[in-house]
């Protein structure tokens, strides 16, 4: 199974929003760069099965962006409580096992749960930058992966 772990792009300053957290949304700055990965992907001719992601509107936004641009339609774009902060290896492993007829996958969430939770399965230390991609080759049986790619944003996206 092919997981692809997409970083939301960057959102407000938490010292500057006055709302709750959870509802801080992309900057527009943030939202021109997950335009220009997602259009790099579909470029690429990546495809997923579905796309899960955490239920914050920071994240909710960079999925749907990359919904739209790699053609999932709404019935496969999920919101997942797990992708929020505490997201591990035990929550993977769920979200794998739900999902056994996919060949592959997009997540979309949060750091240091992506770079935590990588290493678990790869065995190796990864950090995800804001609007970064990462993808781990994973065998479902044993849950034990391969890292394939890690692109922060400005390689994704360049001309």
């Amino acid at each position: 199974m092919l997981l692809y772990f997409l970083r939301h792009g960057p959102a407000g300053s938490r010292a500057e929003w006055k709302g709750p957290d959870e509802l801080r949304p992309l900057t527009d700055d943030g939202r021109t760069m997950v335009v220009r990965v997602a259009d790099a992907l579909a470029a690429a001719d990546v495809a997923v099965n579905a796309i899960l992601t955490s239920p914050l509107v920071r994240a909710r936004q960079t999925a749907e962006i990359a919904a739209a641009a790699l053609c999932v339609g709404d019935d496969s774009l999920i919101d997942d409580e797990r992708l929020a902060h505490g997201f591990d290896r035990q929550a993977l492993a769920a979200i794998v096992a739900e999902h056994p007829k996919a060949r592959a996958l997009m997540l979309v969430g949060h750091e240091p749960d992506f770079s935590r939770t990588i290493g678990q399965v790869t065995g190796g230390a990864v950090t995800i930058k804001k609007g970064g991609l990462a993808r781990v080759d994973i065998d479902p049986a044993t849950l034990h992966g391969e890292l394939t790619w890690l692109l922060p944003p400005r390689v994704i996206t360049m001309p």
